[in-house]
């Protein structure tokens, strides 16, 4: 798994925990921020984990908007609290993150979502960022 992936899973598992404890994003940065500072070997992905949990919080309501105007019949509170995860990551890469191409974003996160929730999540992960991303111009 490359070091980017580590990352996602990474901020994946900081902005989960967030909405599973009902806690502020920047409170469980900070807290794995106090973990990762005696985990050197794993610097690398802790940077880019941060740069994502920073720019989700950064553009939380973008991303939110974005997923309620694309989930057809689904309000984020709806949905399970690690696709909200999972789809939060992706958008802000696809939206805000040129450094990461759309295809790259979209498939980690489907590739997230086929390990990490359900059997139906992957395919409306796929679906939802494919028409953020052709909305935004970026496919």
């Amino acid at each position: 798994m490359s070091a980017r992936s580590k990352a996602r899973k990474r901020a994946i598992d900081i902005l989960y925990s967030a909405d599973v404890r009902q806690q502020a994003p920047a409170d469980a940065l900070a807290a794995e921020a106090a973990r990762a500072a005696s985990e050197p070997a794993r610097e690398a992905s802790w940077l880019y984990a941060r740069d994502i949990v920073d720019g989700v919080i950064e553009s939380w309501a973008e991303i939110d908007e974005q997923i309620e105007t694309y989930a057809q019949g689904w309000t984020i509170a709806r949905m399970p609290a690690v696709d909200r995860a999972i789809l939060r990551i992706g958008v802000w890469e696809i939206l805000h993150n040129p450094d990461v191409p759309t295809g790259v974003a979209v498939n980690e996160a489907v590739e997230s979502a086929k390990s990490l929730s359900t059997d139906e999540s992957a395919g409306f992960v796929n679906g939802l960022l494919g028409k953020i991303a052709e909305a935004a111009g970026a496919l």
